[in-house]
């Protein structure tokens, strides 16, 4: 376990290096990585760590999203770690979950972080998701399963998002990187 925290901690040294406009929040990841033992638990109240899959097309053009049941928007595949540090290794997980693919590969470094807030629900107060993204590429089908926590899940191509006003500030984002990826690799 130590081992992949810290790996984890140089992995945020080396976001903050390739995307330095992103420091703050790098910075913020890693300060959040150690304030408690418990931050890859759902019950660590205040927020905890989740990993979530930027899962790709074989020919890269397309990513799937999901139609997140309880959120009622396009979003990543993703979710909890639950106790699991190994972050790349829970975005590969959620991506066969919550799709039903197999043959997925992921890249071990962090593609992308966002922290953002998840409203309270039932008894469940609100709380951050420190979100951790990952690479994560369709090597065989792409016939997809849409699982009990989607409403449906849908291949779209990567320059829509990237230039569609009305989609998730953090998909464009993500969309951008992976445009500028493809021209210019890091």
């Amino acid at each position: 376990m130590q081992d992949i925290f810290h790996a984890l901690a140089a992995h945020f040294g080396r976001y903050a290096e390739r995307h330095p406009e992103e420091h703050a929040e790098a910075d913020r990841f890693l300060a959040f990585l150690h304030s408690a033992p418990t931050v890859f638990e759902r019950a660590h109240a205040v927020g905890h760590f989740t990993g979530s899959a930027w899962l790709v097309s074989a020919d890269g053009e397309r990513i799937l999203l999901t139609h997140h049941r309880k959120l009622g928007r396009w979003l990543q595949l993703g979710g909890h770690a639950d106790g699991d540090a190994d972050l790349a290794r829970v975005a590969l997980r959620e991506a066969e979950e919550e799709s039903g693919l197999v043959q997925l590969e992921v890249e071990p470094v962090p593609f992308d972080i966002d922290c953002h807030w998840i409203p309270e629900r039932g008894h469940e107060p609100g709380h951050f998701h420190y979100d951790v993204r990952y690479v994560v590429r369709a090597t065989g089908s792409e016939d997809f399963a849409v699982s009990e926590e989607s409403l449906a899940l849908a291949w779209k191509p990567i320059a829509d998002i990237a230039a569609d006003p009305a989609s998730d500030p953090s998909l464009r984002r993500m969309a951008a990187k992976w445009l500028r990826r493809r021209e210019m690799p890091e």
